[in-house]
């Protein structure tokens, strides 16, 4: 599909016609893909890198223009996988016209709201700016859901939680190398701006656009960093949990298999054979009482045991530093805080 646009009045303008400012070619078939190269001079490998999302980002010079792959995030719709995806396009500016392929057509929406658009470099920087602030505004949103997260965590200790966070650990690192190869770009367009020749407010706008991408890069490499943190804190967090969860079935395990024991023997007919002259209803009492006091008394030892082998901390560590006393000297009280 084929969509072309023209600029006036500062704003881009859906119009008929290939002879246009701007083209956006949205997955774009075999008859456009000939269209491409026969018009344009781009060869398959530029085609098809354009719509890989795999590929790397960088500037080709391409005879008398450019050729970029931009990294740019997927809409997130939401779900409960928490996983952000990023994709490429490419744009190509040659003679006067900007030429975009990309795999969907939300690229130019909201285009032009924040500068005005005259000619087709300002088309370019402006996509560039607003794929900048997409991957803020998902950071945003990453640092929101990981809150939630957190929450859900405490709640519950489950393996779609757990599951959700390496989501958004990935989608991180995947920003991260995204924003860092954006950021190299950017870098080669300042320089191929100042050898060109661009206006200054064009080099402006480039350099505001490289301390932007450097802000948003340190800004993922933040959230990566604290987010692997609170991913090592909530696996420590699961595992103390269950071993305090198997420490007190082990407990209950200790205390009741002797106790089955005597349940089982006095359940056979050798204890009415040895309880023959004792009343049925006192000499099962007494059974009773003698399990309960055995239980308790085992809980009792079990848990003296277990007091006994915390460490003590020694008498050194436990002595409390002596109190130098403060050196007095002169005009010392003149600047003492009260």
């Amino acid at each position: 599909m084929i969509e072309s646009y023209s600029l006036a009045h500062g704003q881009l303008r859906k119009r008929e016609g290939l002879d246009r400012e701007v083209l956006l070619f949205v997955e774009p078939d075999s008859a456009e893909r000939e269209l491409l190269q026969a018009w344009f001079h781009l060869d398959a490998h530029a085609l098809a890198s354009a719509l890989d999302p795999d590929e790397v980002s960088r500037i080709e010079l391409h005879r008398d223009g450019l050729f970029l792959i931009w990294k740019r995030p997927q809409s997130y719709t939401g779900g409960d996988s928490f996983a952000f995806q990023v994709s490429s396009f490419g744009m190509l500016m040659v003679d006067g016209h900007l030429v975009l392929i990309a795999p969907d057509a939300s690229l130019l929406d909201g285009l032009g709201q924040r500068h005005a658009l005259h000619d087709p470099m300002d088309v370019l920087l402006a996509i560039l700016l607003d794929n900048l602030h997409h991957y803020l505004g998902h950071l945003k949103v990453i640092k929101m859901v990981a809150r939630e997260l957190q929450q859900r965590f405490e709640q519950s200790l489950e393996n779609h939680h757990l599951m959700q966070m390496f989501n958004l650990s990935e989608s991180l690192i995947h920003y991260i190398n995204a924003i860092h190869s954006n950021g190299a770009v950017l870098s080669r367009l300042r320089a191929h701006g100042e050898k060109r020749h661009f206006n200054p407010e064009v080099l402006a706008l480039i350099d505001d656009l490289v301390i932007e991408n450097d802000q948003c890069h340190k800004q993922a490499e933040i959230y990566s960093t604290v987010f692997a943190g609170l991913m090592d804190a909530r696996g420590n967090l699961a595992n103390n949990a269950m071993n305090e969860t198997l420490r007190k079935l082990t407990l209950i395990n200790v205390v009741f298999l002797p106790l089955n024991l005597i349940a089982s023997i006095g359940g056979m007919s050798e204890f009415s054979m040895m309880t023959a002259g004792v009343p049925w209803w006192l000499a099962y009492a007494l059974l009773v009482l003698a399990m309960v006091l055995l239980g308790v008394l085992m809980v009792l030892a079990l848990k003296r045991l277990a007091r006994g082998r915390r460490p003590v901390a020694s008498p050194a560590q436990t002595e409390r530093p002596a109190v130098r006393p403060t050196p007095s000297f002169p005009g010392i009280a003149s600047w003492r805080t009260p």
